[in-house]
């Protein structure tokens, strides 16, 4: 007869499909059963393509001193420092950081964190963030406690990877069926480089306002380049038509939208993508982006505040990039005439408060457009017909 010792599996709860960060929790009261000093587990990632380090997850609930927060990481040089050497770092005496010299330094100190344990992640040797333990306590971080927690940030950090890949498997899948089908699609790499990062720029501006997570915004930011997946099953001829579509045609395009969940629902079933976190926001996106606030828009006519928040504010940064990017045959609007554009359609096609966020926001608007420039290699071959859809 075998003799079974009961056990409780401290960490089950990441064999469950559930959201990233109740997974970080998870991790979180695990690491607290040994180490309760250890206060709160913080995750942020970084964006090769504008350096920008931002906040993602956190497992300390309203105690949240960084919460919406980015910054360039060549404005923290400790940081730099230690991904050059590709080591972690011990901060056992944190009580001059709130009076360092960085905001995310001084918030940390205010939040009376006494020591801290950084580590940074890498996928296949590219950085993509850092892990964070902070504690409430001086001199904790010490070898053997140091030995339990890098095998627990190795495995947060998987968590992370494994999220992170299938968007990106998501993602590139959804481009390369494009590209087999011939679709030749208006929408470039800098378009979706810029509509992504305004869908970011909104949702931080409105985070207050919705109670929107760092999760969620991000989400937001990388679900945002495929708002227009469904445009891979319209036929060339009326997404490459030259000239208006009559209705029947334009009726075909508009049905890009329902096309585009069904896709996407697809992808995720092929590709055993399921389990990505808050797919629904990604599938909203895509599904209702050309709904309008007065009930005109399509595939469902619904209106106001019952048209998701993220399709919302996709649609406004998705409207402003068309206005101010370059087509065969416009000129790229001014942002001054691009904003007078969006503030006549606030409250009609659009969503008051994203305009709002978005046009509060010139200067950053500014920085990405200085970023992510049209070249002329990768100038869309967009006609006026597929600007009406």
């Amino acid at each position: 007869m075998i003799d079974l010792y009961p056990h409780q599996d401290l960490l089950a709860a990441l064999n469950r499909n559930i959201p990233l960060e109740e997974k970080l929790i998870c991790c979180h009261e695990a690491v607290k059963r040994h180490f309760p000093f250890v206060a709160r587990i913080a995750v942020a990632l970084y964006d090769p393509k504008s350096s920008v380090l931002k906040t993602y997850l956190h497992s300390s609930g309203d105690d949240a001193p960084l919460d919406h927060y980015q910054a360039l990481l060549d404005d923290a040089p400790s940081l730099q420092e230690l991904l050059g050497q590709e080591q972690p770092r011990v901060v056992n005496h944190m009580v001059t950081f709130e009076k360092g010299e960085h905001e995310h330094t001084r918030r940390i100190g205010r939040a009376g964190y006494a020591a801290s344990y950084t580590m940074p992640m890498f996928n296949n040797g590219t950085f993509f963030g850092f892990i964070f333990f902070n504690s409430v306590e001086q001199d904790c971080f010490k070898p053997d406690v140091l030995s339990e927690l890098d095998i627990i940030g190795h495995m947060i950090s998987l968590l992370i990877i494994n999220e992170l890949v299938s968007i990106q498997t998501l993602n590139a899948a959804v481009r390369t069926t494009g590209h087999i089908t011939h679709v030749r699609d208006p929408e470039t790499g800098s378009h979706l480089d810029r509509m992504s990062r305004y869908s970011r720029l909104i949702a931080l501006r409105l985070a207050d306002i919705y109670d929107l997570n760092d999760q969620y915004i991000e989400q937001i930011f990388m679900y945002s380049p495929l708002h227009d997946v469904g445009k891979i099953g319209i036929p060339d001829q009326i997404l490459l038509k030259e000239g208006s579509l009559t209705d029947q045609e334009m009726h075909e395009m508009k049905s890009h939208a329902v096309k585009g969940r069904e896709i996407i629902d697809d992808f995720l079933k092929n590709f055993g993508l399921e389990s990505i976190s808050q797919v629904a926001i990604l599938r909203n996106i895509a599904t209702f982006h050309h709904e309008s606030i007065n009930g005109s828009g399509y595939p469902d006519r619904i209106e106001g505040e019952a048209i998701p928040l993220e399709a919302r504010i996709v649609a406004v940064a998705d409207v402003f990039d068309a206005l101010t990017s370059q087509r065969p045959y416009k000129e790229a609007w001014s942002n001054d005439t691009a904003f007078e554009m969006l503030l006549k359609l606030a409250g009609e096609k659009l969503d008051r408060d994203c305009v709002a966020a978005l046009i509060n926001s010139r200067d950053e608007v500014e920085e990405i457009q200085t970023l992510f420039q049209e070249t002329h290699m990768d100038k869309p071959k967009a006609t006026p017909s597929q600007e009406q859809s």
